[in-house]
């Protein structure tokens, strides 16, 4: 409970124990004017602060969902969760920053996206947000842009797509040249993992046999898609030295072929998303069109009902390193663009309410991992791999007054009903999570206060993230070294004359 309401510049948070990702311990934290001023006990601060009760609660550094993507306009219609919205349902959920996606449309300028999603949600977000920049083409304008964005604009990572063929798809060749700009640059390459040209082919061969419902998506999307698709993406940026981010990790063997790579020394990094980490694909066979339908997204949730358990222990043993949503949500109405096709479908879901929820239900209840490691994916590796830390992701002086007081034990039941997503569905529905924030501290202010929201349209600020991020860099700028040919002597012997042949 809040003891003491006062000035909303100056915030003590007493009686709690503060969760980084490395460490705990039980610490009051004072925030004044928006950054974290002092972390420890017996504290001296100056009155009329307004003070938060955290007795038995933790106090952790906000969570951080660096893959949405609010209001984007995509498969002819547009996601309804719009930057107000969408940033709103994430505090509510306990996420403080934002990373959302501009997308070009084929041959458009990357540096116009930006500008145009900039204008979309600088007047709307109520938390911190960044971008990052898809690149759908490449050409000479698209290379001078990217590097613009870098120095200018604040971006640090650019995503390509290895699926939807014939729209957001770059071939091999135009990875390669991305890849190397993205090294040369100081940019983190992120790629979305599917073979494209099979499954253009595979969606063709499912609507001949008939098959126009959700469960077409999965049948066409096979999961060695997603791991052949990863294995070439990181392959690529192992040869050309640079780092790769997969999103939206939705298979054993995809995160296999991650593990596989960050144990064989390669820089990449895996996201499972909050879909795939408290739901599965055996919802793409229910007998409600509309319900399996709300379930599509694409790399699609897997049938195997093992694969959540599996993805979370990834997270546990670290050879995946972040969780995020993909959140893109599309309502009844928009689905049903695809009722006869399910090409037409628009591939997106919820999560970014309720993914701090599910991962602890799902992760720290039962064992899997610790409160500091469910820091580490929900937050601050995240901040860390695009060059946001120790801004955010850290509980610590100096650091945003980013914060959430944490109850441990309350419970609920998700519900689109109660959900603070502009959806009419949600894919959690009807699961019991156990955890959830109770007080929300962004850029200094308190933004819910148990059930009262308190966040402003448009309060939220622009981050810059700086390029050539150590934590994703540093072992890859000490590989590059030129290779060194052998010093021998000349060959003098004879050479076969193909002239007169």
């Amino acid at each position: 409970m809040v003891l003491t309401a006062g000035s909303q510049k100056r915030i003590l948070i007493k009686g709690g124990r503060v969760v980084n990702d490395d460490y705990s311990e039980k610490a009051d934290v004072y925030i004044e004017n928006g950054v974290i001023k002092q972390v420890g006990k017996d504290l001296q601060i100056p009155g009329g602060a307004t003070i938060i009760d955290a007795t038995d609660k933790l106090v952790m550094p906000g969570g951080l969902d660096v893959h949405t993507h609010f209001q984007l306009p995509f498969m002819g219609t547009v996601s309804v969760d719009d930057f107000f919205i969408g940033t709103r349902a994430a505090l509510c959920g306990g996420t403080t920053t934002i990373i959302d996606f501009a997308i070009p449309s084929k041959r458009e300028s990357p540096l116009v996206a930006y500008e145009r999603w900039r204008d979309w949600a600088d007047p709307k977000v109520c938390c911190d947000y960044s971008l990052h920049v898809a690149i759908t083409s490449w050409n000479q304008q698209v290379k001078e842009d990217m590097e613009v964005l870098v120095k200018e604009k604040g971006v640090n990572s650019f995503k390509i797509y290895m699926a939807y063929k014939n729209d957001l798809m770059l071939t091999d060749s135009e990875t390669i040249e991305v890849f190397q700009h993205c090294r040369d640059i100081g940019a983190l390459a992120m790629v979305h993992a599917e073979n494209g040209d099979v499954i253009d082919d595979l969606q063709k061969s499912v609507l001949d046999a008939g098959i126009t419902g959700p469960e077409g998506h999965l049948l066409s999307r096979p999961e060695s898609l997603e791991a052949e698709a990863a294995g070439r993406a990181i392959t690529i940026g192992d040869i050309y030295g640079c780092p790769v981010y997969i999103v939206h990790v939705m298979s054993k063997s995809c995160a296999d072929v991650v593990a596989a790579a960050r144990a064989a020394g390669k820089v990449c990094f895996g996201e499972p998303i909050a879909a795939s980490l408290g739901a599965d694909g055996t919802h793409y066979y229910n007998g409600c069109w509309r319900h399996a339908a709300g379930f599509v997204l694409s790399p699609p949730l897997r049938a195997d009902p093992t694969t959540p358990a599996y993805l979370m222990a990834g997270l546990a043993n670290g050879s995946l390193s972040t969780v995020s949503t993909d959140n893109c949500t599309f309502s009844a109405n928009q689905k049903a663009m695809g009722k006869d096709d399910f090409t037409k479908i628009p591939n997106g879901i919820n999560g970014v309410e309720d993914r701090l929820a599910v991962v602890w239900t799902k992760g720290v209840v039962p064992g899997v991992l610790s409160e500091n490691q469910f820091v580490a994916v929900t937050s601050t590796n995240s901040a860390k791999i695009f060059n946001l830390y120790p801004q955010k992701g850290r509980v610590a002086v100096g650091s945003d007054g980013d914060v959430i007081v944490w109850d441990p034990e309350v419970k609920r039941t998700i519900s689109a009903a109660t959900h603070h997503h502009a959806v009419d569905f949600n894919i959690f529905e009807g699961l019991e999570v156990q955890g959830q924030p109770i007080y929300v501290i962004c850029r200094g202010e308190l933004v819910v206060d148990e059930s009262k929201l308190l966040m402003v349209k448009g309060s939220g600020k622009f981050l810059f993230c700086d390029a050539n991020c150590g934590f994703v860099y540093s072992t890859l700028r000490r590989r590059a070294a030129r290779p060194k040919g052998v010093d021998r002597e000349p060959y003098t012997g004879p050479v076969v004359d193909t002239s007169a042949q």
